[in-house]
């Protein structure tokens, strides 16, 4: 008798990796075969970071395959990466399934769960005659954007190769909330080669969304009901992070410094500024400092993840001072426990890049924000976080396109200083642990796809 076996593959970046680890474990649970396939680069990190986190991957089998560029390679060059990824992985993908269906036994792959940015690996599976299942790790809004492409040429908002026709606001729906079309995802990008990969990207999402059985997002009807309501093809399942009960997030790239909860133990409730901006984003160096000044004059005690990739400079990063004039009032890590930290007594906000991962954990602990997007979807975020939720104040550049020390000792001071913001983060967070509970949509939408997993041989 053969068995249901899922293959899940994420798009080799750490926002992307996490959610469909999240959504892999889901499906372990109720004892499915699972094997999860990330490339040899992004394995190696993680295998690296659980060595220190002592995570067990729950059962989960981990298999890779190239992703066509060489160790010492930039794999934040996305257009090089992305370049690299369609000539090699596709090949790779396709030769995988053969040999894990050709081996003996009843293991045959029945479901292949790709990421929006892999379009051609749902092609694979639909000519091999497995089930393709699209998976978005991001917001609902940005998946509206992969579905309304056609409409976007159509009407001359865009062009063939993705470039903007002007700056203006649009509606994707009528009920949805405006877009700027320069926070496309694409348009985000200054870099010309960078953009066009993108949006190609997103020419495929759409050419290959035809093919998936099912299209799973990352949210919940609760935080995108206009999107969803516009675009019922996509079924929320999320966000997956709220249901994880432990806090432990699987996959990710860096060792995580637990140390920091300890810290956050001896710190008043409410009383921290939690600063993290993702896996991606870099300041050069008057940026930083004007960041870290910031946080001093703030005079609130506050936790900030300091990525030893985060600046174009690789010493004396931090204002000259400042650690001796901070002292035990700051703590700076390399990478925390996100959801744990966010869900500590002691945060009182979140200074974010807006990444939908921290902009879905945030909400789902009713943590206000200030955000400070760096590129791609995080813009759009913004728009849900200060428009639309009204959770979050945006910190504004200055004339030389800097966040000052003064604008973020401002919004800080207004952030907290207005008990709205919390009352209405607390109030979404009941909406969206909701979601994810027995009775809630989106875990009753994740319940119904898992079953008809289960029927699969």
């Amino acid at each position: 008798m053969s068995f249901a076996h899922i293959l899940a593959v994420p798009y080799p970046a750490q926002g992307h990796v996490m959610p469909l680890m999240e959504l892999a474990q889901e499906i372990a649970k109720h004892g499915l075969k699972v094997t999860f396939v990330n490339t040899e680069f992004v394995h190696n990190q993680i295998v690296n970071a659980l060595s220190k986190n002592d995570d067990s991957g729950d059962g989960i089998s981990l298999v890779t395959i190239p992703d066509g560029l060489e160790p010492w390679e930039d794999r934040k060059d996305l257009a090089k990466l992305t370049t690299a990824m369609y000539r090699v992985m596709p090949g790779k993908l396709h030769e995988l399934i053969e040999n894990i269906n050709n081996a003996e036994g009843d293991d045959n792959i029945t479901c292949v769960i790709a990421d929006v940015s892999l379009g051609w690996a749902l092609d694979i599976a639909d000519k091999l005659e497995i089930m393709p299942v699209f998976f978005c790790p991001a917001a609902a809004a940005q998946l509206a954007v992969f579905f309304s492409l056609p409409k976007l040429l159509e009407n001359g908002i865009i062009e063939n190769d993705g470039n903007i026709m002007k700056k203006q606001m649009i509606h994707l729906s009528p009920t949805m909330p405006p877009m700027n079309t320069e926070t496309f995802t694409w348009a985000c990008f200054s870099d010309f080669a960078t953009r066009k990969s993108v949006f190609e990207l997103f020419v495929a999402g759409n050419k290959f969304m035809k093919l998936a059985k099912w299209i799973l997002c990352n949210s919940a009807y609760e935080l995108e009901a206009e999107t969803f309501t516009s675009f019922p093809e996509m079924l929320p399942i999320g966000p997956l992070s709220a249901s994880n009960k432990l806090g432990d997030k699987p996959g990710s790239f860096w060792p995580e410094d637990s140390g920091c909860l300890s810290w956050l133990d001896q710190q008043p409730a409410c009383s921290v500024i939690y600063v993290a901006h993702g896996s991606f984003t870099i300041f050069d160096q008057t940026q930083f400092q004007e960041l870290a000044l910031g946080l001093e004059m703030t005079n609130k005690p506050f936790l900030w993840v300091v990525r030893p990739d985060m600046t174009d400079n690789t010493k004396d990063v931090y204002p000259e001072g400042f650690k001796e004039r901070i002292g035990s009032r700051g703590k700076m890590v390399n990478w925390t426990p996100q959801v744990k930290v966010l869900r500590h007594p002691a945060i009182a906000c979140f200074l974010s890049h807006c990444g939908w991962n921290s902009t879905s954990e945030g909400v789902s602990n009713g943590v206000p924000f200030l955000c400070w997007p760096y590129f791609a979807d995080q813009f759009f975020n913004q728009t849900y976080i200060c428009d639309v939720w009204k959770v979050g104040l945006r910190c504004d550049k200055n004339e030389n396109g800097i966040i000052s020390k003064g604008e973020i000792k401002n919004k800080v001071e207004e952030l907290l200083g207005d008990s709205n913001f919390k009352a209405r983060a607390m109030n979404l967070k009941e909406k969206v642990v909701n979601s994810v509970s027995e009775d809630g949509s989106s875990n009753k939408n994740l319940s119904n796809f898992i079953e008809c997993l289960k029927k699969l041989h």
